[in-house]
């Protein structure tokens, strides 16, 4: 398809929101978490469209599962360091629930697009 391209995927339009949303959260967060919980969680939110992004470009099915695998992980990851943002208290927690519901909303959508990249891969064999 001429022009096609993993910006004009719904899963990494919506990978790219939640990555923003991460990105304002980290700017929240106390200072003394700069070089721990913030730098992790920006990696993770890097990891998690940097690898929906570097999947496509393989235009191999397999390999495209292998890093939304990767993608899915930095999620479940960011899901976790918002567990530790409600445990240490640092944002409200029904903020923390939003962003919560809106990451397994988004790991529905990951995991939609691998069994669609399965279905794709089977009808091609």
């Amino acid at each position: 398809m001429p022009g096609y391209s993993f910006e004009d995927l719904e899963v990494y339009r919506a990978a790219r929101e939640y990555r923003k949303k991460i990105f304002a959260l980290t700017r929240r967060l106390p200072a003394e978490e700069k070089y721990n919980l913030t730098s992790q969680m920006r990696r993770a939110a890097t990891s998690l469209t940097n690898n929906i992004a570097e999947g496509h470009g393989r235009y191999h099915y397999q390999e495209n599962i292998q890093f939304l695998r990767h993608s899915r992980g930095s999620l479940e990851e960011l899901i976790d360091d918002i567990n530790i943002c409600i445990d240490e208290q640092y944002i409200p927690e029904d903020e923390m629930n939003d962003l919560k519901s809106e990451g397994y909303s988004l790991l529905r959508r990951i995991n939609g697009y691998i069994a669609y990249l399965r279905g794709r891969k089977a009808s091609a064999s």
